[in-house]
C-alpha cells in the first residue's frame, strides 16, 4: 500500500504531460481552410511544400500553424475620388478574391495575414482613383459604368497576381455625384431624350407626306394614261356593253325610246 502513491504519481503526471502534447500537437483545419506550418527549429515557414489541407493534423507542439480561409471572400469599399474635372465623387465597389491556395506559404512568409489591408484594398482605392480621374461626372453616372469596372478590375489585378492573390472581379455597386450635379445631368438627359422623340416625329411625318406624295402622283400619272387611251369608239363600246346589262336585269321592265346623243337607246324602266 506505502508503495503504490509512489507509482501513481507518476503516471499521472506522465498522462498530463502526454495530454498537453497532444492537445498542443493536434490541428483541425476547417472547411475551406488550409495551414502554414512554421517549423521553431527548422526554416521557418514552410514554403517548399502544399498547405496543410482540411481535416485533422498532428504537428509537433513547438511548431505552430497559421491557418487561412481559402474560399472565394467579399470585400466592400466606399472610395471618395475624383472625376476629370476635379469633383467629389463617391464610389461604392467589391472585390472577390482569395489567397493562392498553392502559394500561401510566399504570402504568409512575404506579406502577412493581413494581407487584406496591406496590399488588396491599397490597390483597389489606386486603380479606382486613376480610372475615374479619366471620366465626367455625366460619363461615371451615364455611359460608362461598365468600361469603369472593367478598368479597375484590370488595373488591381495586374498588382496583385504577383502578390499570390486571384482576384475574380470588381464591382462598382454605386456611383455617388453631388447633388447640384445629378440633377444638372438629368436635365440634360431630359432634353436629349425630348430632342430625340422631337426629331423623330419629324421623320415620321417627312416620310407620311413623301408617301402621299407617291401615291397621288401614282393617281395621277394613272389617270392620265386612261384618258389618253379612251377614244370615242370605246366609250360607245362600253355604253353599249352597260346598256345590254342593264336590259338583261330580272328587276327592270324596259321600254326603249329612242336613242340619244351619242347613238344609244334610251331605257326607261321600273322595278
Amino acid at each position: 500500500m506505502d508503495r503504490l502513491p509512489k507509482i501513481t504519481l507518476p503516471a499521472i503526471f506522465i498522462v498530463i504531460v502526454l495530454v498537453i502534447l497532444i492537445s498542443k500537437s493536434a490541428i483541425t483545419i476547417g472547411s475551406g481552410e488550409a495551414g502554414v506550418l512554421y517549423r521553431t527549429f527548422g526554416d521557418g515557414v514552410v514554403t517548399d511544400e502544399p498547405p496543410l489541407g482540411e481535416g485533422f493534423h498532428f504537428v509537433a507542439p513547438w511548431n505552430k500553424v497559421f491557418i487561412y480561409e481559402v474560399r472565394r471572400q467579399e470585400i466592400f469599399e466606399k472610395m471618395k475620388v475624383l472625376s476629370s474635372n476635379g469633383l467629389d465623387i463617391q464610389l461604392d465597389a467589391s472585390a472577390w478574391y482569395m489567397p493562392k491556395y498553392e502559394d500561401l506559404g510566399n504570402l504568409h512568409q512575404q506579406i502577412g495575414e493581413n494581407y487584406l489591408q496591406r496590399i488588396l484594398l491599397p490597390t483597389i482605392r489606386s486603380a479606382a482613383r486613376s480610372v475615374v480621374g479619366r471620366y465626367t461626372p455625366e460619363q461615371l453616372y451615364s455611359s460608362k459604368r461598365d468600361a469603369i469596372q472593367r478598368e479597375i478590375y484590370e488595373e488591381t489585378k495586374k498588382i496583385v497576381e504577383d502578390q499570390y492573390i486571384v482576384l475574380d472581379e470588381v464591382l462598382v455597386r454605386d456611383v455617388t455625384l453631388p447633388p447640384t450635379i445629378k440633377d444638372a445631368i438629368e436635365r440634360k438627359l431630359k432634353q436629349e431624350q425630348e430632342s430625340l422623340e422631337y426629331e423623330f416625329r419629324l421623320v415620321t411625318a417627312e416620310k407620311e407626306a413623301e408617301r402621299q406624295r407617291i401615291e397621288a402622283q401614282g393617281k395621277a400619272d394613272a389617270n392620265r394614261i386612261l384618258s389618253a387611251s379612251l377614244t370615242d369608239k370605246i366609250l360607245q363600246d362600253k355604253g353599249i356593253e352597260a346598256t345590254l346589262k342593264l336590259s338583261e336585269s330580272p328587276n327592270a321592265k324596259v321600254v326603249v325610246v329612242g336613242s340619244g346623243e351619242s347613238g344609244l337607246p334610251l331605257i326607261l324602266g321600273n322595278n
